[in-house]
């Protein structure tokens, strides 16, 4: 039996970021394919694994723990399979960033695909896309990302290096990059 059972959709979204965390604390997982899922989606909340309206899910198989919503995964995750910095301030700085990137997708798919880009759309969101670069690449720098590392890790987590995966990249690492980062706490 697999550490843990994932619902999500085949397509690299915010269940990317908790395959990422998974594969980079070498934890096994099992996946479903879209008709278990809307199977799934489609029970009473009561019968669903834990109360949720969309993936991802994560079923820990060690004590039946099911959790829904991706920063809550990533916390729930960071926490079992001890990837979470020590102080309280990286902690929080943890989650911060796994907002940032549910926000950053939110933005980038315009709000799921609820709309279709356009050139005018896409000239735009150009200089806000420029800012998450910048606070991505300010993240990482602060917690020793490099160029190399960052190629490092994006082997380990099985992803391509297709255009604008950067962002998927960069989100599938926060917790092990923050884990890394230097303790600037009081007295750390």
């Amino acid at each position: 039996m697999s550490d843990f059972d994932l619902y999500h959709w085949s397509v690299p979204f915010r269940g990317q970021f908790i395959r990422g965390i998974l594969a980079y604390a070498e934890a096994s997982w099992t996946e479903y394919d879209s008709c278990e899922i809307g199977e799934l989606m489609g029970r009473h909340p009561s019968g669903q694994p834990v109360p949720f309206m969309v993936p991802p899910v994560l079923v820990d198989n060690a004590n039946g723990f099911s959790i829904a919503q991706t920063p809550a995964i990533a916390l729930y995750l960071g926490e079992k399979l001890d990837l979470l910095p020590p102080s309280l301030e990286m902690r929080a700085q943890s989650v911060k960033v796994v907002n940032d990137a549910n926000d950053v997708l939110d933005e980038i798919t315009l709000d799921g695909g609820r709309q279709m880009w356009t050139g005018e759309k896409w000239s735009e969101f150009m200089p806000r896309l420029r800012r998450w670069m910048e606070i991505w690449e300010a993240t990482g720098h602060a917690g020793g990302l490099t160029p190399w590392l960052a190629q490092v890790l994006i082997a380990r987590t099985g992803a391509a290096t297709a255009p604008g995966i950067m962002i998927a990249a960069v989100a599938l690492c926060v917790l092990p990059i923050l884990a890394a980062m230097r303790d600037v706490s009081e007295g750390g």
